[in-house]
């Protein structure tokens, strides 16, 4: 079979389709003939080698690929044979995905509807479960006014629908006119770019005001002027990343001076809790087969163009999902 192999970490052209033997199930384990494979930012992190310990000391060479959808094609010994042929999301130990055929654990696959293609349910998948989680652990009510950073990136337009959803007023920044044009599409009440100066100004006459909710998956600068936003009193930002490569700096006594909260959102806690993020994962797809929830996929890349992918959100250039079409 062909699959996307990383021989050694570095550039983004160090991702090669080379012919590999199909990887057999073990028991508690099924074989997937892939249809797509969800790119994260974090696998390109790992790829150039800042982020190594997420292989978990596998030696080089390593296929990569967590998300993945298809159908299952094998089971292992002892396996549930009524799976055959079944339309799944599963999520592999951490490698593997980068493949016209993947392994992974029975227990991870969550079954998909005929009602939701296959590259829309990756889409939906992981980061569909993390934008759930997120909304709820932001306690968002009808009324409130959030600004959403990173909206155009694939939990951002997740979020700006869920948000909607439930009767607030999304203030969505992100960067460039393209990504706020989709994002008026997806139902924000306002965009603002945030590469511009004075962007905060116009966040706050956005919402009328401050605002009650920050979900930040930015940090650095960007969380921080965000953070300055905030209602005192009650207004609470969510952390649930950096992709700006800094922490948000915020220092106790602000918080008590000012009363607001500070959390941070692991999206590895939740998938700690494989009840919960199953749940997660088939209210969005559910949310979706209804037609109530869009799913973005901004790029589609064949497996000969992973390189082009990681690239690609490397440079920021990416909408919603991207994913590897084997």
């Amino acid at each position: 079979m062909r699959a996307v192999v990383l021989h050694e970490f570095g550039p983004p052209a160090h991702l090669r389709v080379a012919d590999v033997p199909t990887p057999r199930p073990a028991a508690g384990e099924v074989a997937v003939r892939v249809a797509a494979a969800g790119v994260q930012f974090l696998e390109t992190q790992v790829r150039a080698g800042t982020m190594r310990g997420a292989l978990g000391g596998a030696p080089l060479p390593v296929i990569l690929g967590k998300e993945i959808a298809g159908v299952v094609a094998e089971v292992g010994p002892e396996g549930d044979p009524a799976l055959l042929g079944a339309r799944v999301l599963g999520s592999t130990t951490g490698l593997g995905g980068y493949a016209e055929t993947a392994i992974a654990p029975a227990g991870s696959l969550i079954p998909v509807g005929d009602a939701v293609g296959l590259p829309e349910a990756v889409a939906l998948y992981r980061y569909g479960a993390t934008a759930q989680g997120l909304v709820r652990a932001a306690r968002v009510a009808a009324g409130d006014r959030v600004l959403v950073l990173a909206a155009a990136g694939a939990v951002g337009t997740v979020l700006v629908q869920l948000l909607k959803r439930s009767g607030a007023t999304v203030v969505a920044a992100a960067r460039g006119e393209h990504k706020l044009a989709l994002l008026g599409r997806l139902g924000a009440d306002h965009v603002v770019d945030y590469s511009l100066s004075g962007w905060t100004g116009r966040a706050r006459d956005a919402a009328g005001g401050s605002v009650d909710v920050v979900l930040d998956h930015v940090g650095g600068a960007l969380g921080r002027e965000s953070f300055e936003l905030l209602t005192p009193g009650s207004g609470r930002q969510i952390v649930f990343g950096l992709s700006s490569g800094t922490p948000l700096q915020v220092q106790p006594m602000e918080l008590i001076g000012r009363g607001l909260t500070l959390t941070g959102f692991s999206t590895g806690h939740l998938w700690s809790r494989p009840a919960l993020a199953r749940d997660l994962v088939t209210e969005v797809l559910e949310l979706a087969a209804a037609g109530r929830l869009t799913p973005v996929i901004g790029q589609r890349f064949p497996l000969e163009r992973a390189a082009d992918a990681h690239a690609a959100i490397e440079a920021r250039d990416t909408v919603g999902k991207t994913l590897l079409i084997p």
